[in-house]
C-alpha cells in the first residue's frame, strides 16, 4: 500500500475498498494506521449511482471534500434543513459535528471525490444519527427546505 524512504515521505497507494459506517465506498489512503498520522486522514470516496448515504456527523472533526467526477446533494445541519449540491471541480467544507446524509444525484454515474479529515482514524468519529435518515428524502427539491 505505501513506501518509505524512512525519511518523514511517504508514497501511498489507496488501499483496499470498503463500505463505510455511513454507507458509501471507500478507499483509504493517508491514516494512522497507513502512515502513522496524528491529526489527517486523507481517503477516495465512491458513491454509486443514486446511491444515498446515512445521516452522520464527525464528532470533534472537519472534513474538506474534492468531487472529482459526479454531481452530489447533501442534507444538512440540525434537522437536515438545509441542502446544497457539488459537481466536479468543486471543493465542499463540513464543519466538525454538522450533521450531513451526502447522495448521489445522478442514476447514470458515480460520484468520485477525494476525502480529508482531521480524524487520522476516519470511522472513529463517525456518529450515525439513524432518526435523521427518515427527515429528508433525495426526492424533495433543492429548495425544499
Amino acid at each position: 500500500m505505501s513506501r518509505s524512504s524512512g525519511d518523514g515521505l511517504r508514497v501511498v497507494r489507496p488501499g483496499p475498498t470498503f463500505r463505510g459506517k455511513q454507507g458509501h465506498l471507500y478507499s483509504p489512503a493517508i491514516s494512522a494506521e497507513a502512515v502513522g498520522s496524528k491529526a489527517l486522514h486523507m481517503q477516495l470516496l465512491r458513491i454509486p449511482p443514486g446511491e444515498v448515504g446515512r445521516a452522520h456527523k464527525h464528532e470533534g472533526h472537519e472534513t474538506a471534500i474534492y468531487i472529482l467526477s459526479g454531481e452530489a446533494g447533501t442534507w444538512y445541519g440540525d434537522d437536515l434543513a438545509f441542502h446544497q449540491t457539488a459537481r466536479a471541480g468543486d471543493f465542499v467544507y463540513i464543519a466538525a459535528g454538522v450533521p450531513h446524509r451526502p447522495y448521489n444525484m445522478r442514476d447514470d454515474a458515480e460520484v468520485i471525490a477525494v476525502i480529508a479529515r482531521t480524524d487520522p482514524n476516519e470511522q472513529e468519529s463517525v456518529v450515525l444519527l439513524p432518526a435523521l435518515d427518515r427527515s429528508r428524502t433525495v426526492a424533495e427539491p433543492a429548495g425544499a427546505a
